[in-house]
């Protein structure tokens, strides 16, 4: 291989010696030299050049000398190697030369042998600095790689995830259809359309990638008034963020403007902009679809009240499978490539886009077009065609009416189960499994879903993980580390179905964790598992007398608050007006919420639980001391001796009189 040397000298006999001294490693293409006369000739070829790999350099020259040739090449090329050749060899020049990055210093006349071995170092030394800086950029490199696969990794594992909640509602409705039309035939086949959409539009995303990697893409010009057609996405929109309450506003300067454009890439770009403003904002707040036109640019703007994006987030939102943020408190994980077709689109239309955005107060998206009008007069989709197209780019929930998703609770004598569920489709198949089995109580997030299991203390809880607010893996930790609620079987219900997440939710203290898709049969079986073993625990405390220490964290957990309210009522014991008000002050918790914790855990009522703590005591008293019936019934908090006799001989099937024979 080929060296290229730079020899930067202002006398004309230089180049004739270099050349004819080094003329068989030229011949032999091991070496190339390449002559300037100056500085300033020489930082010219080195902008032209970028494969020379050595500089030898005089001091003494015009227009630029050699010094500040130096100092210029440090700037510009601070790696590049430079040797000066100078009769100026006094140690000044040395010492001034090698603080401005030479390499190496000769003095003239040359030496040939001298020159020979300093160009053999030098390019040896080029060379190694030349490896290294490969293998840092290999480094780099191979550390993109890394991160881009990890990345659709991702982007696979999210679209797998997302598959399964469509499948999940398309799978369970199919069923319920087949059990029961004359119930779900309306509603059910409403859900399946919905889901199916929800698929066909997670298809269309990788079908856009593909196209996207491929160079694919092409644009579909037409020319009509493209103010009406963003009309007619905005109203699409409207019933999606009136189910939120969000107010919705279109705000254009222009009654109209005819200008081609794509149809279809509009749609997909305002679209992907709408939805994902509806999702990031909250209940009351607002999200405005801004038109104008600046010069000869149309400028939209997408504009929402929403939580923001963090500030060192902005730069990277646009980049393919990248995603704001992984924190499962969002709402659905996404794919992560939704922006970034969106960039592509604009960026094919000859536009430009831009965010601007403050955590927790909103984000801006802002686009601007050229407006031009070569292509075809044509009338684009009309406001039908828009809303069937926008129904499947958000899985038809713009079409979810309020009362299709209503849910009836049935007071009767069943077990009350809590469904914290943010999609309102999951929620409805799990009532259509559910319902007639059980109480049913639900929530639309994790926050929601906490407060209502504290306050209605359920006896079972299915949460989805993927929710706003609090996620399921949060619900799940604060629920078991409150002693309100830390009997409760919780199943975590979820998408991911991978080893890890089953795990990780295990740990947070989930109960059982089940899949999507699933169907009536797997999670009725699970729920009926999990009350039995709350039958277990029942039977545990029916008799606190012989309690044995358990290894189980959680039952352990249990014991301590059946124990605590054992000895509450203990260290009362002789008080006769120590009851169920008093046990609720000791304990910090309301009557109802204590009621339902102890009905769980025991089977009995409050009243009858102290009770027989009370007649616990009565025994061991009339087995270990001398004491009277009526003495025992004053001691143990009764003031009425016969009815003490009567409740002792229901507890234990002997009158207390009895129990000492």
């Amino acid at each position: 291989m080929v060296s290229k040397i730079l020899v930067v000298d202002d006398e004309p006999q230089v180049e004739r010696l270099i050349l004819q001294r080094f003329r068989r490693q030229v011949r032999n293409k091991e070496y190339e030299f390449t002559f300037a006369r100056n500085g300033k000739e020489a930082l010219s070829l080195l902008s032209e050049q970028d494969d020379i790999e050595m500089v030898l350099s005089d001091l003494n020259m015009p227009e630029m000398d050699g010094l500040t040739f130096l100092s210029k090449l440090k700037e510009i090329k601070p790696d590049l190697k430079a040797v000066i050749v100078s009769a100026y060899g006094d140690m000044k020049n040395i010492r001034e030369a090698m603080n401005l990055g030479a390499f190496d210093f000769l003095t003239k006349p040359i030496e040939f042998e001298d020159l020979t071995a300093t160009i053999k170092k030098t390019l040896k030394e080029a060379e190694m600095v030349r490896q290294a800086a490969f293998a840092k950029e290999l480094e780099v490199m191979n550390e993109k790689l890394k991160e881009l696969d990890t990345m659709k990794s991702r982007f696979f594992t999210n679209i797998s995830h997302e598959l399964r909640t469509p499948l999940t509602i398309i799978r369970g409705m199919a069923d319920q259809l087949g059990k029961d039309p004359e119930e779900w035939l309306n509603k059910g086949v409403l859900m399946i359309k919905r889901n199916s959409d929800n698929l066909l539009n997670l298809v269309n995303q990788i079908l856009d990638l593909r196209k996207l990697e491929n160079g694919n893409l092409e644009l579909n010009l037409v020319q009509d008034d493209i103010i009406l057609y963003m009309r007619y996405i905005l109203e699409s929109f409207h019933s999606l963020a009136a189910q939120k309450d969000i107010k919705l506003t279109f705000d254009s300067k222009l009654s109209e403007l005819y200008m081609d454009y794509d149809p279809a890439k509009i749609l997909r770009v305002i679209t992907n902009l709408l939805s994902n403003a509806v999702k990031f904002t909250s209940s009351k707040g607002s999200i405005s679809l801004i038109v104008g036109q600046q010069d000869k640019k149309l400028v939209l703007k997408v504009q929402d009240t929403g939580i923001g994006i963090p500030e060192d987030k902005l730069t990277n939102i646009f980049d393919r499978f990248y995603q704001v943020d992984n924190a499962q408190s969002r709402k659905g994980e996404g794919t992560g490539i939704g922006l970034a077709i969106v960039k592509e689109f604009v960026e094919l239309m000859e536009g430009e886009i831009w965010v601007e955005s403050k955590l927790n107060e909103g984000t801006t998206f802002n686009i601007s077009i050229p407006i031009r009008q070569n292509a075809e007069l044509k009338q684009s989709s009309s406001n039908e065609e828009v809303q069937g197209a926008i129904n499947i780019m958000v899985g038809g929930n713009t079409e979810i009416a309020k009362e299709d998703i209503k849910i009836e609770i049935a007071e009767q004598d069943l077990p009350n189960l809590l469904i914290v569920e943010d999609n309102e489709d999951v929620r409805q198949y799990l009532i259509a499994c559910l319902q007639g089995k059980f109480n049913l109580i639900s929530s639309e997030n994790g926050e929601e879903g906490i407060k209502k299991a504290k306050e209605k203390v359920p006896d079972l809880i299915i949460s989805d993980v993927m929710m706003p607010g609090k996620n399921g893996y949060e619900l799940c930790g604060e629920l078991k580390t409150d002693l309100l609620t830390s009997h409760i079987p919780i199943i975590l219900l979820t998408a991911k179905a991978d080893e890890e997440s089953r795990i990780s939710g295990l740990k947070h203290g989930a109960d059982a964790y089940l899949a999507k898709p699933f169907n009536e049969e797997e999670l009725v079986v699970r729920i009926e598992k999990l009350l039995d073993l709350r039958r277990a625990l029942q039977h545990r405390y029916s008799n606190l007398e012989n309690l044995t220490p358990s290894e189980d964290e959680a039952v352990q957990q249990e014991d301590e608050f059946i124990l605590a309210i054992r000895e509450a009522v203990l260290n009362n014991i002789d008080d006769e007006n120590y009851g169920i008000p008093e046990v609720c002050r000791d304990l910090a918790m309301s009557r109802s919420q204590l009621h339902r914790k102890l009905k769980a855990l025991t089977d009995r009522s409050t009243s009858h639980f102290i009770r027989s703590i009370r007649l616990q005591k009565a025994k061991e008293l009339l087995l270990t001391t001398q004491m009277n019936v009526s003495e025992v019934a004053y001691e143990v908090g009764f003031r009425n001796p016969r009815y003490f006799s009567t409740t002792f001989s229901e507890e234990y099937g002997v009158a207390p009189n009895e129990v000492r024979k």
